[in-house]
């Protein structure tokens, strides 16, 4: 083996890429040059030396280190970290896995129609919304033909499916029980998440540069709009108050704007970077919010914005969400894991790191079938899954 490669223990090297896992690698694991990089097996435990961040395994085409040795850390290699719970023992156990097919690049965002047990899928990379029966665990419809989709919601009074597409900036509608394409709304560039406001009835997407726009269900045209300083990221509505939280990571802020009048009310700066994902503890009146840089899960007052704690969390979160039933916090990381954290008081602790795989970084809790839904891309690891995790106890 040439000096210029420098040897590198499993652990070392899970934190070099960006993965919690720290075991030794698979018997299984057949590795190949590919650049400049190359792996040993020295007889006592594989060593693995590394210089740039491309390999090869099993023949495939070079990839980047960080995404198959994160996919690695999830189906090569045997462990996890201390404190970590099992998908069997822990807070979230595995139920069911529903393959999507040849889905291939990123996920994004998922909605449910609880009548129909259905839930959509916003398959970014694979231009197209899926459809689960999640009674009958299987795909029914796909609806292809889409722009980068990123959100999507249901609205059920009209009985309406809203895509908003990144690409065009659209959103696109799809009714009924065959969801027909029923239109679409012009908003402007990179349309991204969308809320459903029920009892208003009303559609809310965030696009643009900054951006809220309101949409009517019934006559399936654009109202009005709320002007950000920023891209807008996850966003919340509070039913008790009619504000809406929106996280601007752009302007490293959070927005606080009357859902009623659209007019903003407040600008709460945050220190920390990456603040994309965030959930309303009404229980607790608290604001939380996960940043990624650094990966933490901040707590600020929901009533004028004060950072009250901060909790550690996994990386490159996108997705959060309140068990207000068992006063739990699930975040969801593409790390490779689901961070399950415990309401203590006013304070939050995690209580356990639940594996999943690689990449698989966006969630969704429906408290109302009391599961959480993890959506899984394509990768080495498998093809696109949805992962149905049950809350225990």
């Amino acid at each position: 083996m040439s000096s210029a490669y420098t040897s590198i223990s499993p652990d070392k090297l899970s934190r070099l890429v960006g993965t919690a896992a720290a075991p030794a690698l698979s018997e299984g694991a057949a590795w190949h040059r590919c650049g400049d990089i190359a792996t040993e097996d020295n007889g006592r435990g594989r060593s693995v030396w590394v210089t740039q961040a491309r390999l090869r395994i099993k023949g495939i085409a070079c990839v980047s280190l960080k995404i198959l040795v994160a996919t690695l850390a999830s189906v090569l290699l045997a462990g996890v970290p201390a404190g970590a719970e099992s998908q069997d023992g822990g807070p979230l156990q595995l139920e069911a896995k529903i393959l999507l097919g040849h889905v291939r690049g990123r996920i994004d965002h998922m909605a449910v129609d609880l009548k129909r047990q259905r839930l959509f899928i916003a398959e970014l990379g694979n231009d197209s919304v899926g459809i689960v029966d999640l009674a009958n665990r299987s795909v029914i419809h796909t609806i292809s033909g889409l722009k980068e989709p990123q959100g999507v919601g249901y609205e059920p009074t009209t009985d309406t499916v809203f895509v908003a597409n990144a690409k065009d900036g659209t959103v696109k509608l799809f009714v009924g029980n065959d969801y027909k394409a029923a239109g679409q709304i012009e908003l402007g560039s990179d349309a991204d998440n969308i809320r459903i406001d029920v009892a208003a009835r009303v559609v809310i997407v965030g696009y643009g540069n900054g951006s809220l726009g309101y949409i009517d269900p019934v006559t399936r045209s654009k109202a009005r709009s709320s002007p950000l300083k920023a891209h807008p990221e996850s966003f919340q509505l509070d039913p008790d108050t009619d504000r809406i939280f929106i996280n601007l990571p752009g302007a490293h802020a959070v927005a606080v704007v009357d859902g009623k009048s659209g007019r903003q009310l407040a600008n709460w700066p945050v220190e920390k970077s990456g603040n994309y994902a965030m959930a309303i503890d009404r229980e607790r009146n608290a604001l939380l919010i996960a940043f990624r840089e650094p990966p933490e899960l901040g707590v600020l007052e929901l009533s004028g914005g004060k950072s009250v704690a901060t909790v550690e969390t996994c990386r490159d979160v996108d997705d959060l969400f309140v068990d207000a039933r068992r006063k739990r916090i699930y975040v969801s990381c593409g790390q490779g894991f689901v961070d399950v954290l415990e309401a203590n008081g006013a304070a939050y602790r995690q209580i356990a790191r639940v594996p999943t795989v690689a990449g698989a970084r966006t969630s969704l809790f429906v408290p109302e079938m009391d599961r959480l839904i993890v959506a899984v891309r394509e990768s080495l690891a498998g093809p696109a899954a949805i992962w149905i995790l049950r809350p225990r106890p």
